[in-house]
């Protein structure tokens, strides 16, 4: 899911919308202004939308573990930088070229004791990049997401038409695949939802597409909740309110409950999520790395929640409770 802009750093927790928007097995990742991608193997070229279509731009990249990557991107973020590109081995940043100081990052990087090149990248129309390079994406035979430009997709259940713009979730990200395949396995008829972190809307719009007669989408960022509007409009739902929010908390409870965001959005608002959800109904938790799931179920524990499944994709999981 879907992180906000206006959340820090917090013991290793990056800015939500400063995540990560990505095709296979690295980080979802977010241009502040609008992303686009192109997706090659397993590596994932940033572009920028149109606030920034004709502008030069520099391409940073720093040696870093992704430990370290988590918080650089919450220092860089801070100073301008725009976009990410995690990997294994190190962390490609994106700053306009008028604000750019190589002397202001040079602070930042030598407290993790690493080393940057910068390299310029001449202006271009990103939007016309980002539209030719932008691939639906297909889970299994059960639903297929495209964007406006697409031809429509055959042989699928349910088809979502998204327009990323700002936020986070189109589909290609592993957590996202995920969350639609366990999405699969649930029966949604006249049910209510609660999407935490709803970034594009996708989930909530296929909650919808399941049966869903009542389905309420958050998130922090008003791009997100911008976009989710739009999406909701072009794929003709009817029974989704979206609301802007800083927590889970929320009056009411719902038969089930997606978050896919991270672990520590997560667990910062499991106690939220407790009473979010009917006893008996279900959780679907994702954003999630292979490395947190222990963390997650030992803080589950304590809510009675019963473990029913992890789905794993690359370094990605997506977990289904029963609460």
């Amino acid at each position: 899911m879907q992180a906000t802009k206006c959340c820090k750093a917090l013991n290793n927790q990056t800015p939500k919308r400063f995540g990560v928007f990505c095709n296979n097995d690295v980080p979802k990742l977010q241009n502040k202004y609008g992303t686009a991608v192109a997706s090659h193997s397993c590596t994932v070229t940033i572009l920028f939308s149109y606030l920034t279509i004709y502008m030069n731009h520099i391409q940073v990249t720093i040696t870093a573990t992704p430990e370290k990557q988590e918080l650089l991107i919450a220092q860089l973020a801070e100073i301008g930088f725009e976009g990410f590109e995690e990997t294994e081995t190190a962390l490609n940043a994106f700053i306009s070229e008028e604000q750019y100081d190589k002397n202001v990052l040079q602070d930042i990087v030598s407290q993790f004791n690493a080393a940057f090149d910068a390299v310029l990248i001449p202006k271009q129309n990103w939007n016309e990049v980002w539209e030719s390079n932008f691939q639906p994406v297909i889970v299994d035979d059960f639903v297929g997401v495209r964007a406006h430009f697409h031809q429509p997709i055959s042989n699928v259940e349910h088809e979502i038409v998204i327009t990323p713009k700002m936020s986070f979730g189109t589909g290609h990200h592993a957590t996202t695949y995920m969350v639609m395949q366990l999405m699969r396995e649930i029966d949604f008829q006249q049910k209510s939802v609660f999407d935490f972190g709803s970034g594009t809307g996708i989930l909530a719009i296929l909650a919808e597409k399941l049966g869903a007669n009542e389905i309420l989408a958050v998130d922090n960022d008003e791009w997100c909740i911008e976009n989710a509007t739009e999406n909701v409009q072009n794929n003709f739902c009817t029974s989704i309110k979206i609301q802007l929010v800083n927590t889970a908390e929320l009056p009411k409870q719902y038969d089930i409950v997606i978050a896919n965001i991270n672990k520590n959005i997560i667990l910062d608002n499991l106690s939220f999520l407790q009473a979010d959800v009917v006893f008996g109904g279900t959780v679907m938790l994702s954003g999630l790395l292979a490395e947190d799931e222990t963390d997650i179920l030992q803080a589950t524990q304590p809510l009675g929640w019963v473990h029913q499944k992890t789905l794993h994709k690359g370094m990605w999981i997506a977990m289904l409770f029963k609460a």
